[in-house]
């Protein structure tokens, strides 16, 4: 079994020194669920919550909080996202949201895509729950996380600006 990259030999909590692996593109997606009543979901499709535009607001609120997911969870690296983005897609159930984020670093970003989701299906959920008592969150889970070399034009645009 692998051991927790997280916990050093002696048990105590530690952050993951990455200096020594490459940068490179890395993206993660996480999806998770809100199952939700008919009369909810008929409110928010006409912009008809006391809250404002629910989806509009679960969006800002999932890209936001995935921005700051290093001060969250206690041993995640600060990482620059080069993008978030938080999809909502209706059904008859409920909502599913999903959060692509990016970056290009050292590390993964995982992290940044769970939060995102999560806390965009919290926004929905704290923005409802004057009308809908049944909502239930569920399913949320990473569903990709992908790692790349960075392309050599990137490698290119970052020697010239050494240079000057």
């Amino acid at each position: 079994m692998k051991r927790l990259t997280h916990i050093s030999s002696d048990g105590r909590a530690l952050m993951v020194d990455v200096s020594a692996k490459p940068m490179s593109t890395r993206k993660a997606v996480a999806t998770g669920k809100i199952r939700l009543q008919r009369d909810t979901l008929d409110l928010i499709s006409k912009d008809q919550t006391a809250k404002g535009n629910v989806f509009a607001t679960a969006r800002i609120a999932g890209i936001q909080t995935a921005k700051q997911t290093a001060q969250l969870i206690p041993l995640c690296h600060t990482l620059p996202l080069t993008e978030v983005k938080i999809d909502v897609v209706t059904s008859n159930q409920g909502v599913e949201v999903k959060c692509t984020a990016q970056t290009i670093a050292q590390t993964g970003v995982e992290m940044e895509a769970l939060v995102g989701v999560t806390v965009a299906l919290l926004t929905i959920y704290d923005m409802c729950k004057a009308v809908d008592k049944q909502m239930v969150i569920s399913e949320v889970h990473l569903v990709e996380k992908t790692k790349s070399a960075i392309a050599a034009v990137y490698d290119r645009r970052n020697q010239k600006s050494r240079r000057s």
